[in-house]
């Protein structure tokens, strides 16, 4: 049973987390691959409404993917593109990544082998790693403008779509805490958090959803 303030709190982190940038045609889109195939239907939507002429899928499987998407993430998620129209000469698919960072690492050596002239990105996540993505990505490949974009719904109506309310929580708390912890690590950006969303970070981490966390080695 997960408690009201849970819910309460578990709100906080999803707003904190989307970025609310506008969409704007951008060089390419880069779709993040994870479990959701919503990432999948909104970069294909992008490229439907002219925002980017190039789509890029990346990711392999993760312990929450291998059963569902034993092809790899990116190779599902160009199937989901091929069946919502998007032209197959318009995606390319970055097979390999298996975590953010490398998302970003790989669809750029992929990008740039192939020559493409890139200075502005769409960025396509789940809707609570918007903030997450658009960090690593700034720390990554700085030379670049990101637009983050991710499927528009409330948090409710994530949570109905997964169908698994405290996977998505401990994965909402999970991004919190690599916001503070890999910046740290050279692996993205620093963002000021504000005192009401760190709070309820602590609290849901005290209420036990904590499953998405990664060790900290700066903590005593």
């Amino acid at each position: 049973m997960i408690s009201t303030q849970s819910w309460a709190d578990a709100q906080r982190l999803w707003d904190f987390q989307r970025m609310k940038h506008e969409p704007r045609p951008c060089s390419a889109v880069i779709g993040l691959g994870s479990h959701d195939l919503g990432v999948a239907d909104t970069t294909a939507d992008l490229y439907h409404r002219g925002m980017a002429p190039l789509v890029v899928f990346t990711g392999a499987t993760s312990r929450t993917t291998r059963e569902r998407m034993p092809r790899g993430e990116a190779e599902h998620y160009r199937d989901r593109a091929l069946e919502l129209g998007v032209p197959p000469e318009a995606i390319l698919v970055e097979p390999n990544a298996r975590n953010t960072g490398e998302n970003i690492r790989f669809s750029r050596a992929l990008l740039e082998d192939l020559h493409v002239p890139v200075s502005s990105v769409l960025l396509v996540s789940k809707p609570y790693e918007e903030r997450r993505s658009y960090a690593t990505a700034l720390k990554l490949w700085p030379e670049v403008e990101w637009v983050s974009a991710s499927t528009p719904m409330t948090f409710a109506e994530y949570v109905d779509s997964i169908k698994d309310a405290r996977m998505v929580i401990d994965m909402l708390v999970g991004a919190q805490q690599r916001l503070v912890v890999y910046p740290r690590q050279g692996f993205m950006v620093e963002q000021t958090v504000p005192d009401d969303v760190s709070a309820a970070y602590e609290r849901l981490c005290a209420d036990g959803f904590t499953s998405r966390l990664v060790p900290d080695t700066h903590q005593v």
